[in-house]
């Protein structure tokens, strides 16, 4: 396993754990900057950080500051009611296709979607075994035009409390079936990004990734897992603040294969988004050497 005690060489920043300083939005620019005076040497923005701030004006600042990404955030959603609104996912897949490759990106992070118009608060139908089947379907659809683009795409499995709202693929074993029933050959097109906050739980995540392979692991992101967790979406913990055994997670991941960055990615608007950006990565810096 690598020593990440020396230096910060393989941390990436997620920008969403920066996406706020002391409780205001921190534009994707200044972002970047403070990212570039640390010696940062990749990150992993999100789609509306990059709109705000032009996604050409992205493209030349990453370049500029010799800063690459370790995935692009994100794709999917693609659970639909309607001819109608199964267009517009197809629409928007695209658009973040085309914008990871204009950024250079590793891959696409997909969260796949939940029971359709859960996200804004009234789900459509109980039928969850229809969500996963629209998941699969629009999979294999954006798998064709990411392949046309050397674009890979990383499922990104969700912990089992997001199933009805934000992704109804919650294990690595269901997101490893998608990417066998789709991508047999293991071509490298379709993989899984390993977020250690929502799979440190479940039992077979060992030897999930040891099925998953060098081929299918596209990307790491880490953080911790507060007890007491006082909101489950923003009250992710910094490493080393939580439960997370987060050296024998990436000791998995490592002894399959992986060498890429390790991707912060905390949401924490009680905490992390309250204090200064700099600071805050300074702190990731710290404990990226300490704990992950």
């Amino acid at each position: 396993m690598r020593d990440f005690r020396p230096d910060h060489r393989w941390l990436s920043m997620n920008t969403a754990t920066v996406r706020k300083q002391r409780g205001e939005p921190w534009p994707l620019p200044q972002i970047l900057d403070a990212c570039a005076k640390r010696g940062v040497r990749a990150v992993s923005p999100w789609r509306d950080q990059v709109a705000a701030a032009g996604l050409a004006a992205t493209a030349s600042q990453l370049k500029a500051h010799g800063i690459e990404l370790s995935g692009y955030c994100r794709g999917g959603l693609f659970t639909y009611t309607d001819e109608t609104s199964r267009q517009a996912v197809r629409d928007d897949n695209l658009r973040a296709l085309d914008e990871a490759c204009t950024l250079n990106a590793p891959c696409l992070v997909l969260v796949v979607g939940g029971l359709p118009g859960a996200l804004a608060g009234k789900a459509a139908h109980k039928d969850i075994a229809l969500a996963r089947s629209q998941v699969a379907e629009g999979l294999a659809w954006l798998l064709g035009e990411a392949r046309a683009r050397r674009m890979p795409l990383a499922i990104e499995p969700l912990h089992p409390m997001y199933a009805a709202d934000r992704a109804c693929v919650n294990t690595m074993a269901q997101a490893l079936d998608l990417c066998d029933a789709l991508d047999p050959a293991r071509s490298g097109a379709l993989g899984v990004a390993v977020d250690a906050y929502h799979v440190w739980w479940d039992p077979q995540l060992q030897a999930q990734i040891e099925r998953a392979g060098r081929e299918r692991l596209l990307a790491f992101h880490v953080c911790d897992w507060l007890v007491p967790t006082t909101d489950l979406l923003e009250d992710r913990g910094m490493m080393g603040d939580g439960v997370i055994d987060l050296p024998r997670l990436r000791g998995w991941v490592e002894a399959v294969g992986f060498a890429g960055y390790s991707e912060v990615e905390i949401f924490s608007r009680a905490n992390w988004w309250q204090r200064d950006g700099g600071e805050v990565i300074d702190t990731c810096i710290e404990r990226h050497r300490r704990c992950v």
